[in-house]
């Protein structure tokens, strides 16, 4: 019975983020900008009506199937509502709302940046140690490194032809590439880095390198209008199915999608980073009694992984508002913030490898 609701609990909270992938676009495609953003303040205020409810009772699993049939009405309200003259109120708050997600831009960016070095520099520490632990450990981490370089070096020259589309985004590619070399090379006389941080940061630029022509691109051929051609049963459905997955196709935009999955991934591994930030020897032994719940950062922790569907429904708001060019140029400053804050680092950090230090 345990097992029947942990899985029962696992799919509510899957429709329910399958609910928010679909109804977003959907409002924003069939309805107007101001639907959408109407739509996506009412699921913002839900999300947060049922992070505080989670937080005071945080081990019911009725919560998640409670809110399952909720996104569904607030579709069905928000469609009720523009169906007619729409009261100013109404419009007022979803105005206000655009300008709150628009204004918020760069804050996404910033911790999409902070995060990913985060995660980057965590990974490079745990590659410190496993090379303190043996040589076997040494050559798989040099091998994995290799696959990396030369991934992220194939993956920059697939992406140059629509990345670099114009000369100044040209330039810019070639300024965050020479930038990455020469801050690896002042990393590694430094002493302040190495090849599992350098190769994670080689694979961050390449993937939002890979982004920033990913919209002007648009030669991919559907996969399913290839299989359904070849499937002659169900002859008066098949039809239908087709136009399903044509839209869901066009209705879900791509580029958002792998932003959005990469951002709240790369939120997720930093949340858990935070409490071992700043961890000393002492530390280390005082974490074994549980006691990590009193660092700030734990705090920090809790509340974002108790808000994480708010933080969702924000994200993936912001990104559908951006238009090709903007997410390019939020792909470019991204970029070069994280390098400018990776070279702070390099030159702030000590030198010193703290290779015996344990990683909770």
């Amino acid at each position: 019975m345990t097992f029947v609701l942990y899985v029962s609990s696992h799919f509510a909270r899957l429709s329910t983020a399958l609910q928010i992938l679909i109804f977003l676009p959907l409002t924003l495609a069939t309805l107007s900008q101001r639907a959408f953003l109407l739509l996506s303040l009412l699921l913002s205020v839900h999300s947060l009506i049922h992070g505080t409810l989670i937080m005071f009772w945080p081990g019911s699993k009725a919560l998640s199937f409670l809110q399952v049939p909720m996104h569904s009405f607030l579709l069905l309200v928000c469609f009720n509502i523009f169906s007619s003259p729409v009261n100013p109120w109404l419009l007022t708050a979803a105005d206000a709302w655009g300008k709150m997600l628009a204004f918020s831009g760069p804050l996404f960016i910033l911790l999409e940046g902070v995060s990913s070095l985060l995660v980057v520099q965590r990974a490079g520490q745990i590659g410190k140690e496993l090379v303190a632990e043996g040589e076997s450990y040494q050559l798989g981490l040099l091998v994995g490194t290799a696959v990396a370089y030369v991934s992220s070096a194939w993956w920059i020259v697939v992406s140059y032809p629509a990345a670099a589309s114009s000369p100044l985004a040209s330039t810019l590619l070639g300024a965050a590439l020479c930038a990455f070399f020469f801050l690896s090379c002042i990393g590694f006389v430094l002493r302040r880095t190495n090849v599992v941080e350098s190769s994670g940061m080689a694979l961050f630029i390449a993937y939002n390198l890979w982004l920033c022509g990913m919209g002007s691109s648009d030669d991919e051929k559907s996969v399913f209008d290839s299989a359904l051609s070849y499937a002659p049963l169900l002859p008066n459905l098949m039809p239908h199915f087709v136009a399903l997955l044509n839209f869901i196709r066009h209705t879900l935009p791509k580029p958002v999608l792998f932003a959005l999955s990469y951002r709240l991934m790369i939120l997720q591994l930093a949340s858990r980073i935070l409490p071992t930030i700043g961890a000393d020897s002492f530390d280390d032994t005082y974490g074994v009694d549980d006691t990590w719940e009193d660092r700030p950062t734990s705090a920090l922790t809790r509340l974002l992984l108790t808000y994480r569907q708010s933080i969702f429904v924000t994200v993936y708001s912001h990104l559908l508002l951006l238009d090709p060019s903007s997410q390019v140029w939020s792909r470019w400053m991204l970029i070069f913030f994280t390098l400018l804050i990776w070279s702070v680092e390099l030159l702030v950090s000590s030198g010193e490898d703290d290779v015996g230090k344990r990683l909770d």
